[in-house]
């Protein structure tokens, strides 16, 4: 393997999002009413950044949404329209949702449509990015793991999400497992085990 590359943090910016991951009935049939229900997330100033389909389960889905305003953000996910919405749209179960600062986001356009968000706690979220930095974007890139996005939950700060796009699954999946990894997670503060989520981007 070639040494890396210094490929530096991806760019830093500054917005609220709000994650959400629910089964469905039938990806197609969701996806049809989400994005019919476009006009209502925009009134209450959200709007899409991506919808991601589960790659093992392909009627699991992720979504993100920008937020301008946190309350009216807050307003919508617990409108009775939504709730409404979600049920017509054949949602089983309890959606899990996060209110996150997005605080890098990599938009560059390339091929890999797959990604992995990985989801943990950690003791300190300082030392933790510290040490993830440490480890470097081009290393992760080696492993087949591309940099798109890191972001930290509002009301726990030290719940981290982290987005990848994954150009080698084989490489990605070996890198997440090897005791070098998992000694890395345990130096930054990991607490428990990490959860991961594999899905493709949806246009």
């Amino acid at each position: 393997m070639e040494p890396p590359v210094d490929l530096g943090p991806i760019p830093s910016v500054n917005y609220k999002a709000i994650l959400v991951k629910y089964d469905v009935n039938s990806f197609p049939a969701w996806k049809e009413d989400y994005m019919a229900h476009d006009s209502v997330r925009k009134s209450y100033g959200v709007s899409s950044e991506f919808i991601g389909r589960g790659i093992e389960d392909t009627n699991a889905v992720l979504v993100m949404n920008r937020v301008i305003d946190l309350q009216k953000g807050k307003d919508f996910i617990t409108s009775p329209g939504l709730q409404a919405t979600m049920k017509k749209a054949g949602i089983t179960g309890l959606p899990v949702v996060a209110i996150v600062d997005v605080m890098r986001d990599e938009t560059t356009n390339i091929e890999y449509n797959d990604r992995v968000i990985v989801a943990y706690r950690v003791k300190d979220f300082d030392v933790w990015l510290q040490l993830y930095d440490a480890e470097g974007r081009s290393t992760r890139a080696q492993n087949g793991l591309l940099d798109r996005g890191l972001a930290r939950e509002i009301d726990d700060p030290n719940m981290v999400y982290i987005v990848s796009a994954i150009s080698d699954k084989s490489k990605a999946m070996a890198r997440m497992e090897s005791v070098e990894h998992k000694k890395l997670l345990a130096d930054a503060g990991v607490e428990g085990a990490p959860n991961y989520f594999y899905y493709t981007l949806q246009p």
